[in-house]
């Protein structure tokens, strides 16, 4: 359902669902007993300013019924968000599609504490892009490119190619190299993740998740690993690792959950979405593009080792 009012400062409008019935007689009554013990006045002004409205546009005002409306829009008060020091790098624009390189930390869409320090808010605002929308997600932790769609028009169709697996996509993960693995291999489990539950899980059944995996270089103990997922589960790739006893390099996950920290700007989850290829449905021409960032553990390991004084 698309909401009548535009995107504010690259951040779409919240739509809430009203209730059919129930003991609050206005929409009014409704917000302020969902969210009254937060900052009751500051809804009131809202409904006074006309700030709250329903479909098409049209404003609601203090004694608007309950049932006047199904769903209503307004924009949230967005917190104060420190500037992550991690920066976005434009890999490809034209006039339907924009692709970049997204670095470790900043997550794709607003979530959470984070919503202007996101992909999506700070592209929308730096390149006046309020149309702006991604074709597919990475997870905070993971870099590397992103495709997002720059044209309602033409949106639909691009969306097709990754609904139906049209779309190619290679990862790189530096993890340990173990003697008693044998690359390349397949990995195929059923993998669930419930919305209370933070990790995903591997259970038994029908699988439903599968990767490739191929080591393609080792140095000092460590692999760099090419991972072709065949599907996309989220943190498959992360799982896939861990379960075979390699787990990605300062994963905070998987194997094993660590306690939440501040994020640690030198140590990035060792995962990159390398590159991505598809035929582009406007054009019919086979299409890729590929990151320019390396993997930090990698580049390390390669770093000849100071002398020793003596």
């Amino acid at each position: 359902m698309e909401s009548p009012l535009p995107v504010r400062d690259g951040v779409n409008a919240t739509r809430l669902r009203l209730p059919a019935a129930g003991p609050w007689e206005t929409a009014l009554d409704y917000m302020l007993h969902r969210w009254g013990h937060v900052d009751p006045d500051g809804i009131r002004d809202r409904f006074d300013r006309g700030e709250i409205v329903g479909e098409g546009g049209v404003r609601l005002d203090r004694s608007t019924p309950l049932e006047a409306h199904t769903f209503i829009w307004y924009y949230r008060t967005l917190p104060a968000e420190e500037r992550l020091p991690v920066e976005l790098d434009i890999l490809h624009q034209d006039e339907n599609i924009l692709v970049v390189d997204k670095p470790h930390f900043l997550p794709t869409t607003p979530g959470g504490t984070y919503i202007q320090e996101s992909a999506l808010v700070r592209l929308r605002r730096q390149l006046d892009l309020p149309d702006l929308i991604p074709m597919h997600r990475l997870d905070r932790l993971t870099a590397g490119v992103l495709l997002f769609s720059t044209n309602p028009a033409t949106r639909g169709k691009y969306q097709v190619l990754f609904e139906k697996r049209r779309v190619s996509k290679e990862y790189e993960a530096i993890a340990p190299v173990s003697g008693e693995l044998e690359f390349p291999r397949i990995v195929r489990n059923r993998m669930v993740k419930s919305r209370t539950y933070l990790l995903a899980e591997v259970v038994d059944g029908e699988p439903n998740a599968e990767t490739r995996l191929e080591l393609a270089a080792e140095r000092q103990g460590l692999g760099r690993y090419r991972l072709l997922p065949h599907t996309g589960k989220t943190h498959q790739l992360r799982v896939h690792m861990a379960s075979l006893g390699i787990g990605i390099l300062h994963d905070p996950f998987y194997p094993v959950l660590l306690d939440k920290a501040p994020d640690d700007f030198a140590r990035p989850l060792q995962l990159l979405a390398r590159g991505i290829e598809f035929t582009d449905p406007l054009t019919g021409r086979e299409t890729g593009f590929r990151s320019r960032l390396e993997l930090s553990e990698w580049t390390r390991a390669a770093a000849p080792e100071p002398a020793l004084a003596g």
